[in-house]
């Protein structure tokens, strides 16, 4: 009986009712060993009559099994594995070791089981396993769930939204796991009051009160603790309740007869299955009838073929308190009674003392076996762990960057950070070295200092024999340096590129050199356009590994032509959504995001950017959240949405800065300028613009694409400072006709048209405006050359592209610059037609993005698929859309959406 916890038990109530009507909760329980947190999930078990229920509990024993846990919660809807996405059941399937997994690809390690894919996996079996019934998932010691069960667990419970679903988690608090890590609502339990705990222990004595008060109320305290111990705790210090308990119970099992205690020790030492602990205890020599005696005490219960410890610390207070000498003996015998192989190598590495190679070859095989299943993180472990046992040195480097390869992989980059530098500290060979700094660079440019990624891939593309790996280290430089606005050493590597792309000849490594090089003369403002061009010719024929694939991306924005292979970046952004890539997608969605800022489709824009700057969180990717919160900063500044343009650049502007992100602040500065422009402030705009000169001239980006000089010349021409135009504006010119492309050209044009009075330039501006896709740009020259036209007093001709430019703002949603147009066009004698308000203006990103998906023809479960949902949370979105959009019909959505 649960004595107490009304509040609590209140809460949980409220939860599994909000399952039972089809709301979604999730709620972490969070206390110290004892305080009660198991038998709360225990109460809420019996809440939960008339639920389908799942449970699970971690264990010490059981922490390095990978998706042991999950296993064990899933096992009884296990049935509706084959009713969820294809790719999501073959990945948990295989996770689940129901089904042999596939291999990585050879010497494409980047290529192994995505581990975000369980977890889009696990949401979905949840999901679909309460469509019959409400649902209860109860899992209980959460920080030692293994961390490949626990992501996924973080994964479902972050998305859970309108299914009949309750997630109640137990964890001690102050330990470190994912699912403490994950901002989830928490409960904290204290201890009872005082009444309660007089009723627990069946006592109203002094006695009680004194011993309440010293152990905070905690429950398993108060039943276990001998008063007389307390006294040994120094008055007004903290009372170690843990380190008691266990104490308290590390005495009692010493009370036991040594047999006793091996066979307690056996049970602690694995999962506690009474078959193995008796088998165990036979090679030690031990009768496991003795387990009785432990049992007697209160120390386990023995049911259903299992030995279950009273509690936790009882399991820990019996491994700890046995001597190493007699731990190894059981974990040997363990091992050697195991049928499964893998957990059979764990014993095996407990037992040894000292190297042994042996071992250490049978760890890096279960290492392989936990890659193909997605368990990166226990891979680590396992890596790891060899490399202690492994005697050679250079051996050991080896395996200590397979380590830090596979803890990168698992979304820990401190710790790969930590293994890998502990590698190169080592007798390492060329090739591993070469590695281990290729994975440092990663690790820097996506979550730590671009800068430092630069310095680490130069060095190592410098030590690099073969020309596939110099290639792919020297792109990687590239992109570092495109992060950091380094043109001088993007110019060099692009030189070096260029001096070795003759002697290549492997597709992969071709299509590699030629945009990386491509990318970094334009930076510089140093040409480039035309390798970009020849790159994304081939890039049909020619697939990269994932983590480069977002180079094929980056090609079509640096040319910015209507006809540039952008569709690529839509098959990519596919791909990635159909194998759960999510570790990637934050890049390539930030990258499909500046595509449609450019063109027309700027509330896809913000949903892109949404979608990126939640994934970047999520993914712990800094540099990509950065860049995602510089680009929608912008594109919130065009749009006239001032509160968020500023939330927004503060932030990317507090992660580039101590970061060297220059891109990103020079994206911010932009933001902040366009924002000022639009809302008619020169003066707000200029000291905006100014600021982004400076940070572009810091860096040497010369790429005219980036500069302000258009929007420039037109401050210095409201301001009066005509010398200042020219001079900015012939200056600009001459980049973009050093570059070429249509874009940059026409901005040249228009500016050009404004300082010398020429009306061909506006128009040849006009034109050039048709070979890009960018809307936002060319209304910009409707509403300059209709101004123009206005002031030399030809008012219907300058309505003619007023109107146009008032159009083409009200199309885009750029509010403040159509009522600047809409303003012009009144002085020309005429009031515009406003485009009225829709409501799909109204819409969240997460809507606009069900909406859209839906109204191109996917099924709500290829949409929840596709956006890491359930179907229902996909209803739940579009029931809110309907309502928004007053409409009763996908087909009326689609008219909707095309409209808007």
């Amino acid at each position: 009986m649960l004595i107490g916890r009304e509040a609590e038990r209140r809460a949980i109530g409220r939860l599994v009712a909000g399952a039972r009507v089809g709301t979604s909760g999730v709620l972490l329980i969070s206390g110290e060993p004892g305080i009660g947190k198991t038998t709360l999930l225990d109460q809420a078990a019996e809440q939960s009559a008339g639920l389908r229920v799942l449970r699970a509990r971690g264990t010490e024993t059981e922490q390095e099994i990978p998706f042991g846990a999950l296993l064990q919660l899933l096992r009884p809807a296990l049935g509706e594995l084959d009713r969820i996405p294809a790719p999501q059941r073959d990945a948990l399937a295989a996770a689940l070791a129901l089904t042999s997994p596939a291999p990585a690809s050879p010497g494409r390690p980047e290529d192994a089981a995505e581990r975000f894919a369980v977890g889009a996996a696990t949401l979905s079996l949840l999901c679909r396993y309460a469509e019959q019934l409400p649902l209860a998932v109860l899992v209980d010691d959460a920080q030692w769930i293994d961390r490949p069960s626990a992501e996924a667990l973080v994964f479902a419970a972050r998305r859970l939204v309108a299914d009949p679903i309750v997630l109640l988690v137990a964890g001690r608090a102050g330990e470190s796991h994912p699912l403490a890590e994950a901002d989830l609502p928490v409960l904290r339990l204290d201890g009872l009051g005082l009444e309660d705990a007089r009723e627990l222990v069946g006592r109203r004595t002094a006695e009680v009160a004194q011993v309440h008060r010293m152990v905070g109320g905690n429950p398993l305290a108060l039943l276990e603790l001998d008063p007389k111990n307390l006294h040994k705790v120094r008055p007004g210090a903290p009372v170690p309740v843990s380190r008691l308990l266990a104490e308290a119970f590390s005495a009692q099992a010493d009370r036991l007869s040594e047999q006793a205690r091996i066979a307690l020790l056996v049970a602690a030492s694995d999962d506690g299955e009474l078959q193995l602990v008796a088998a165990v205890c036979a090679e030690l020599g031990v009768d496991v009838a003795v387990l009785a005696e432990a049992e007697d005490a209160g120390l386990v219960r023995i049911a259903d073929g299992r030995v279950e410890f009273r509690h936790p610390l009882v399991r820990s207070a019996v491994y700890a308190g046995a001597t190493a000498g007699t731990r190894r003996a059981v974990h040997q015998a363990i091992a050697g009674v195991l049928a499964d192989s893998d957990r059979q190598v764990w014993h095996l590495s407990e037992a040894v003392l000292g190297a042994d190679d042996e071992v250490a070859g049978k760890l890096e095989v279960v290492a392989g076996h936990a890659v193909e299943r997605g368990a990166h993180a226990v891979a680590a472990t396992a890596l790891e762990r060899a490399a202690r046992l492994t005697d050679d040195a250079a051996e050991q480097a080896r395996r200590l960057v397979a380590a830090g390869e596979a803890a990168w992989f698992a979304g820990l980059p401190d710790r790969a950070e930590e293994l890998l530098v502990e590698a190169l500290r080592r007798t390492i060979t060329p090739v591993v070295a070469i590695r281990a700094q290729e994975l440092r660079g990663d690790i820097a440019v996506r979550c730590g200092s671009p800068g430092q990624a630069r310095d680490i891939l130069l060095a190592a593309a410098e030590a690099a024999d073969d020309l596939p790996t110099r290639v792919r280290l020297l792109s990687d430089v590239v992109n570092a340096c495109f992060h950091l606005g380094d043109t001088a050493t993007a110019l060099q590597v692009a030189d070096t590129l260029d001096a070795l792309l003759p002697s290549i000849a492997q597709p992969e490594s071709r299509l590699l050199g030629l945009l990386a090089c491509g990318v970094g003369r334009v930076l510089a403002g140093s040409g480039g356009s035309e390798q970009i061009r020849t790159a994304v010719s081939l890039s049909g024929s020619v697939t990269l590994d994932r983590r480069h694939q977002v180079w094929v991306v980056i090609a079509p924005l640096f040319l910015r032509e209507r006809e540039g292979g952008r569709e690529v970046i839509q098959r990519i952004l596919r791909d990635s959504r159909d194998g759960v890539a999510l570790g990637l997608l934050p890049g390539v969605l930030f990258h499909l995001a500046r595509d449609q800022a450019t063109t027309d489709r700027w509330a896809d824009a913000a949903t892109s950017y949404d979608e990126g700057i939640r994934l970047s969180r999520e993914t712990g990717q800094t540099t990509e959240l950065a860049v995602n919160l510089a680009g929608q900063a912008w594109l919130s500044a065009r749009r006239g949405r001032t509160e968020d343009c500023h939330a927004q650049a503060a932030e990317a502007v507090a992660l580039c800065t101590p970061r060297g992100i220059r891109i990103g602040l020079a994206w911010s500065s932009f933001a902040l300028g366009d924002l000022a422009l639009g809302q008619g402030d020169p003066a707000g705009a200029l000291a905006a613009y100014e600021g982004l000169v400076e940070i572009l001239g810091t860096g040497g980006m010369l790429d005219p694409d980036l500069s302000p000089a258009p929007e420039l010349v037109e401050i210095y021409l409201r301001l009066g400072r005509l010398e200042d135009a020219v001079v900015t504006a012939e200056a600009f010119a001459e980049r973009a006709a050093h570059k070429g492309l249509p874009w940059s050209l026409a901005r040249a044009a228009r500016v050009r048209g404004l300082v010398n009075d020429d009306e061909d330039l506006l128009v040849s501006a006009l034109r050039l405006h048709g070979q890009t896709p960018d809307l936002f740009e060319t209304a910009r020259t409707h509403l300059v050359y209709g101004s123009w036209l206005r002031r030399a007093r030809r008012r219907v001709d300058a309505r003619v592209q007023l109107r146009l430019a008032v159009e083409m703002f009200d199309h885009l949603g750029a509010g403040t610059w159509a009522d600047q147009a809409a303003g012009e066009l009144k002085a020309t004698g005429e009031t515009a037609r406003r485009r009225e308000h829709s409501s799909a203006d109204d819409l969240t990103p997460q809507e606009r993005q069900v909406a859209q998906l839906l109204a191109d023809g996917h099924s709500t479960r290829e949409a929840a698929a596709k956006l890491f949902l359930s179907p229902k949370t996909v209803e739940y979105h579009l029931r809110k859309v309907y309502t928004k959009l007053g409409i009763h019909s996908r087909t009326e959505l689609a008219e909707q959406l095309t409209e808007a």
